[in-house]
């Protein structure tokens, strides 16, 4: 059972110290939940690890990092069932990859080959929102929409701090708590919307006091907590499956990289903090609490992350095998009647290419 932490804001933990602070346990997970959670969290850090030295080779394009929120990705999708929707941002990229879809595809998603879309309802995870927050009203949409053809599943957005100070956040939140949709907004407030700290972008003492101006509660939890995490999602899920509406839940991190390859923060943050930070990251707080359980030991530790490597390893040969994508596909369906200029702009994009 999570507990409270009055002097950081009602923040919701379950995973202590092994010292001053006693660990907790979650009714209902086994030693198996445990495990499959941490092999998610660590297929996850080896997928962003080695995203990033991919970027550096030049094997793949910009990237988001997400390093240090593992743990509210695969908490809160292991509380979800498999009908459930997901509608990630850039930040949640790999977040399929706990669905079944293949690294491969997430990689060529970064990579811009046409291989990395997928069809939504393979997985129950909609493309990757890269604009801030227009996600939102989508899956307060297919969540009432679920609501109205009286199906149990619903909906889970996920989106950083910066995006709650966007009028679509407000849109899809308003629209959400008076429809009663079957919905959670998952916040990862990392306290960075690229440069702007949390106390330049909203005068709320909490992301989480959000919530009671749609008429809908608001959650405080250590996101770098993956049982806190868990827990909160699977009441914020039971919540909505009863038809008592939606949930907005703040995890609350550090951001303890850049905001993305193309980002240097070491102009605006600060970098003490992040030394700090780096210390009590999730996966390795997370491990730590196996070991203490007796779940853990040295052996699986280490297949798990084998694993982990192999399966980045194939995902990343099997996306640079795939065959350059035909430059036509950019003019394709870009309008109903194509003016005549298409044609002699894609000759000349094919002899610049050289093809």
């Amino acid at each position: 059972m999570a507990e409270v932490l009055p002097a950081e804001r009602d923040l919701r933990r379950v995973i202590g110290d092994g010292e001053a602070v006693p660990d907790g346990e979650v009714e209902g997970l086994e030693e198996r939940d445990l495990l499959e959670l941490y092999r998610s969290m660590v297929l996850l850090r080896t997928y962003d690890e080695r995203s990033v030295v991919f970027h550096s080779q030049g094997r793949i394009g910009t990237y988001a990092i997400f390093w240090n929120h593992e743990a509210m990705q695969a908490g809160s999708v292991y509380a979800l069932k498999r009908e459930d929707w997901i509608f990630p941002s850039y930040r949640e990229s790999a977040i399929g990859l706990l669905r079944g879809m293949p690294v491969s595809t997430v990689l060529s998603w970064w990579r811009g080959h046409p291989s990395g879309w997928w069809n939504p309802l393979d997985y129950n995870v909609a493309s990757i929102c890269v604009p801030i927050a227009t996600h939102v009203p989508h899956a307060a949409g297919l969540a009432w929409g679920k609501k109205l053809r009286g199906e149990r599943a619903c909906a889970i957005a996920y989106f950083g701090d910066g995006a709650t100070s966007e009028g679509a956040f407000h849109e899809g939140a308003n629209f959400a708590g008076v429809m009663r949709a079957p919905l959670v907004l998952f916040c990862n407030n990392n306290q960075w919307a690229i440069s702007t700290p949390l106390s330049a972008q909203t005068a709320a003492d909490t992301l989480a006091d959000k919530a009671a101006g749609y008429g809908i509660p608001g959650v405080r939890v250590d996101g770098c907590d993956v049982l806190a995490v868990f827990e909160a999602t699977r009441d914020a899920v039971a919540r909505a499956r009863a038809g008592d509406g939606p949930t907005l839940i703040e995890a609350v991190s550090y951001r303890v990289a850049p905001h993305a390859t193309a980002d240097d923060p070491s102009a605006y943050i600060d970098l003490e903090r992040v030394e700090e930070e780096k210390e009590r990251e999730c996966l390795g707080r997370y491990e730590a609490y196996l070991r203490r359980m007796g779940v853990l030991n040295d052996e699986l530790a280490e297949s798990t992350r084998a694993e982990a490597t192999v399966a980045l390893r194939e995902g990343i040969a099997a996306a640079e095998a795939e065959p350059p994508a035909d430059p036509a596909l950019l003019f394709e369906h870009a309008y109903v009647a194509p003016p005549e200029s298409f044609q002699s702009d894609l000759a000349e994009l094919r002899r610049i290419l050289g093809e």
